[in-house]
């Protein structure tokens, strides 16, 4: 793969996560501290790539189970300001796997880039004896760089997610992603991006009013998730619901259901449900369902975030919450 003309002109953003993580031992694949290598040392990893005068910036250095809202509203902030440059071409992102799905659907629901920014990461570290990031990274400056990219997309295995649709449904394969019933957007082959549709663009100018909000906020409104299964017992909603249970500054403002099916849930949670609602707390429904929507029917309660799954429900809420 060629590594000049536009490519000189993707900014890369370094968060950390196993694609910059290091094991004492090349067969270790498991027992590894994620984000140990800087984004610059991680390039120096991938032989293409290796004297590349790309624009590189560390956001941070952690493990993505680990990721909040500081490196959230400094990676939008980073984000936001290499977009408007028109001499940059697109954006790709280091990341952990195990929230991406969550930053993916933030930077798209917040900034709706008309330009590509792409997320990459890795299942074994960089260390490995085999690892999985250098081509990973390789793959992703080649959607980075594609005619007609927009949005953000999750890259990984040479596959292309939607921001919208990924999830991560396996803990250790190698291509640990999944769209669902919508399919993912591309594969990239030795370089190239083959299409199997074309991402969605909106038309709807980011919200600034909530850009501003996010990066100014201390923290994202408590929005907190319940899950609805056999057996349930009430008592969690209780105390998730108990006035003393937070302090008077940051109450609880949301609760999202993680739902049974075509968004059913147990009888003996409506009650405290419904008696959120009264009191002012928003209450919405996910599908514990890995694949599908809710199809709305008179039965539905609650509000729904059409195809979300219950994470990115979650910070939906906080988001509108917040907004």
């Amino acid at each position: 793969m060629e590594v000049q003309g536009p490519l000189s002109r993707v900014v890369l953003l370094g968060t950390g996560g196993t694609i910059a993580g290091h094991a004492e031992s090349v067969s270790d694949n498991v027992g590894y501290r994620a984000g140990a290598l800087t984004i610059a040392q991680l390039l120096g990893t991938v032989p293409t790539l290796k004297g590349l005068e790309a624009e590189v910036m560390e956001v941070a250095q952690v493990d993505s189970k680990d990721m909040g809202l500081p490196v959230w509203q400094r990676l939008v902030q980073q984000v936001r300001q290499c977009l408007v440059r028109d001499e940059v071409q697109g954006v790709v992102i280091t990341h952990g796997t195990d929230t991406i799905e969550e930053t993916a659907f933030l930077l798209q629901w917040v900034l709706r880039p008309r330009k590509p920014v792409v997320l990459v990461c890795a299942m074994r570290p960089a260390t490995a004896v085999s690892p999985d990031g250098p081509q990973n990274l390789l793959d992703a400056m080649a959607v980075a760089s594609a005619p007609g990219m927009a949005g953000v997309v999750v890259v990984c295995g040479g596959r292309v997610h939607g921001a919208m649709d990924v999830r991560k449904v396996h803990p250790y394969r190698l291509d640990p992603f999944s769209s669902g019933d919508a399919g993912v957007l591309g594969q990239v082959e030795e370089g190239r991006l083959r299409w199997f549709r074309q991402p969605p663009v909106t038309d709807t100018p980011a919200d600034s009013d909530l850009l501003t909000r996010l990066l100014s906020a201390d923290a994202l409104p408590r929005v907190h998730v319940v899950p609805s299964h056999a057996d349930a017992d009430p008592q969690l909603l209780d105390l998730l619901l108990a006035p003393q249970a937070w302090p008077k500054d940051r109450p609880l403002r949301g609760l999202v259901v993680e739902a049974t099916g075509n968004g059913t849930v147990h009888e003996r949670l409506l009650p405290a449900l419904r008696d959120a609602g009264s009191r002012g707390i928003a209450v919405a429904l996910a599908s514990r369902c890995a694949d599908g929507a809710i199809a709305s029917h008179p039965g539905i309660e609650f509000e729904v975030f059409d195809g979300l799954s219950v994470l990115k429900t979650r910070l939906a809420l906080a988001l509108r919450l917040l907004g």
